[in-house]
């Protein structure tokens, strides 16, 4: 703020202010002059005050009077605005070319009392108070006259294009100009910097607040104090909104200019922002404004919160990465909360809708994600099922502990629980087709040679298994029961299709593979349920049982496990694992496919009592009407 002026530099203030008002009522007088009055004035040079007496004296000998013109160029040079205001409208409507005339003194008026304004908010408001107060006359005047047109029907049309009533907003956009550029400047290094930002607002609250009060006395002399306060509201209003406007603003600051327009609120600190005398009308303007600043903040605020929780959900739910902990997102969600809680119950009521909503809006982008996962991934992404899956088991996770801290509508609960089932059905059907079909395509050599890959497949998914996190869930152990009798069932109909007749050394090699295999398949489902999983069943094992029993009625014994596992399981099928046993003689042979034959109804009976809920593919039946034949 400028020191005040001592008397002799407001002398030349006073004298500078008159040599540009000459100046430009010089150029005026030229430009309205005609005839000989015109060709009178020189074009460069020549003093424009001489000019302007000149004229003046040629007009004042054929007229017997003053002109019009100098004398409102004398009240503007006074800085008695509203007195030329007067004169001007008179001449306005005078006829003989008036308005043009008028036009160019209402512009001359309105660039003098901006240049007062513009000095009264340099610090010399004291020696520029009464032209001051003729600025706030001269806006009185332009209303009255407005409202004196706007009631006449004749002048309707022309009362939108009068010079002066665009004043007011000249007025404005300078005391804005002016206050803006007043504003501290806010300079931080990161979104994250809430030191630099309590700064600027301390800044604004006890240097450039009170600045602007301490110039509100002038104008409220002058009977501008409503214009200057709402200039005041537009700055600031701005400025705030422009720095929570940003894109690299987070949560915690939004949240800091919200505490900052709150507390202003509630102290009852308005500084400049609040009139001195209370109007008539309803609530001050500063109280107004505050509540504007805190209600555009709060939309910023919630926005911000949206964007912060949505972004962390995608970053942690990504199709491509491992999963993350719940605990990190829960800890993102409960920072907002409770961060709004602090400052205002409502706003942590509205903090906790946000976030809500923005959980809902991931869920649904989410679950599209995965069905064009589940479009384009064709049956080679186990692995990425799988995380799919867990993710699945996390966002339920979440959302039940969401909801203890957020106050969730019965509504959302069904909407994301209904999301999640759905997902969590798509995702482990394509996961058990895929593990269906690579299984079936290793299988069916595995037989024949060496190196099939059937040892790969068990390792990667054992690796894929044990990278789940959510060991724990019911969902993880049904999928890997789900997984192992997928693989049981796929390798027996493997060994069934096997070649007939193989050489004995051929034999002894599937033997020893069938072993090999099935201690693999025991140690892979057992280290990835656990030690506390339950027995699972193993028809492989009464396979080897049956191949290596030593005679006929050890076959027999061994064969009812096999029913029991395989109810539609024909004569052929059998005889492919009898050609895999060596030394069986031809007697034992028949006599073991006759045993089959026998019990092969009551196999097949007691097989649907104990698996009753698996539908079984109708076969065709032989003469005697049973499966074997």
């Amino acid at each position: 703020m400028l020191p005040k002026a001592t008397l002799e530099e407001r002398k030349k203030q006073e004298a500078k202010r008159k040599g540009k008002l000459k100046t430009v009522a010089g150029k005026l007088l030229k430009a309205t002059a005609s005839g000989k009055e015109a060709s009178e004035v020189k074009a460069g040079g020549e003093d424009v005050a001489g000019n302007l007496l000149k004229m003046a004296t040629s007009r004042k000998g054929a007229e017997g009077e003053t002109p019009a013109e100098e004398t409102i160029c004398g009240f503007i040079e006074q800085g008695k605005f509203f007195e030329a205001c007067d004169r001007i409208y008179d001449l306005e409507h005078s006829g003989n070319d008036g308005v043009g005339k008028s036009e160019s003194l209402y512009t001359l008026l309105a660039e003098q009392m901006w240049s007062v304004v513009g000095e009264v908010l340099s610090g010399n408001g004291r020696m520029l108070l009464e032209p001051l107060q003729s600025v706030g006359e001269s806006l009185k005047w332009k209303k009255q006259k407005e409202a004196e047109w706007l009631g006449s029907v004749q002048e309707v049309e022309s009362v939108s294009t009068w010079s002066p009533n665009f004043w007011r907003k000249d007025l404005e956009e300078k005391l804005i100009q002016y206050m803006t550029a007043q504003i501290p400047l806010f300079i931080s290094s990161s979104n994250t910097d809430e030191t630099a930002l309590k700064q600027h607002l301390s800044q604004l609250e006890t240097r450039f607040l009170p600045s602007l009060e301490h110039r509100s006395g002038v104008f409220k002399e002058a009977g501008l104090l409503i214009t200057y306060t709402h200039c005041c509201h537009a700055s600031l209003s701005s400025h705030l909104s422009t720095l929570t406007d940003s894109n690299h603003f987070s949560f915690s600051q939004c949240l800091l200019v919200y505490e900052w327009g709150l507390k202003m609120y509630k102290s009852g600190r308005e500084t400049c922002l609040r009139l001195r005398q209370k109007p008539q009308h309803s609530l001050s303007l500063g109280v107004q404004c505050l509540m504007w600043i805190i209600l555009k903040t709060e939309e910023k605020l919630l926005a911000v919160a949206q964007k912060e929780v949505g972004k962390a959900l995608k970053e942690a739910f990504d199709i491509g990465k491992p999963p993350c902990a719940d605990a990190a997102v829960i800890q993102i969600l409960r920072e907002k909360t409770e961060a709004a809680w602090r400052v205002s119950e409502s706003l942590s009521e509205k903090v906790e809708a946000v976030c809500l909503e923005e959980c809902l809006r991931f869920l649904e982008s989410y679950e599209n994600e995965v069905r064009s996962f589940l479009q384009l991934d064709g049956r080679s992404g186990i692995c990425s099922s799988l995380r799919i899956l867990e993710n699945c088991c996390i966002l339920r996770t979440i959302w039940h502990k969401l909801t203890y801290i957020c106050s969730a509508s019965t509504d959302q609960d069904v909407k994301v629980n209904g999301s999640l089932d759905r997902m969590e059905d798509e995702i482990t059907e394509h996961f058990l087709q895929t593990v269906t079909s690579k299984v079936k395509g290793t299988l069916k050599e595995h037989f024949k040679k060496c190196g099939s890959g059937f040892d790969h497949i068990l390792e990667s998914l054992k690796q894929s298994f044990l990278a789940f996190g959510k060991k724990k869930t019911d969902m993880y152990e049904a999928l890997v029961k789900a997984v192992n009798t997928i693989i049981i069932t796929e390798y027996v109909q493997a060994l069934l299709t096997t070649s007939r007749k193989p050489s004995s050394v051929q034999r002894r090699r599937i033997v020893s593979k069938i072993e090999e295999d099935h201690r693999m398949l025991q140690t892979v489902f057992k280290e990835c349920l656990g030690p506390a999983a339950g027995p699972l069943k193993d028809p492989i094992k009464a396979i080897l049982e049956l191949i290596q029993a030593s005679d006929a009625e050890g076959m027999k014994i061994a064969l009812l496990p096999i029913l029991k596992e395989f109810p539609d399981l024909r004569k052929e099928h059998l005889s492919a694992v009898l050609d895999i046993k060596d030394s069986l003689s031809r007697e034992d042979r028949a006599a073991l496919l006759k045993a089959f034959h026998d019990n092969c109804r009551e196999s097949e009976t007691e097989a649907n009592l104990l698996f009753g809920d698996v539908e079984v593919k109708p076969r065709k039946y032989g003469l005697c009407g049973c499966l074997c034949c």
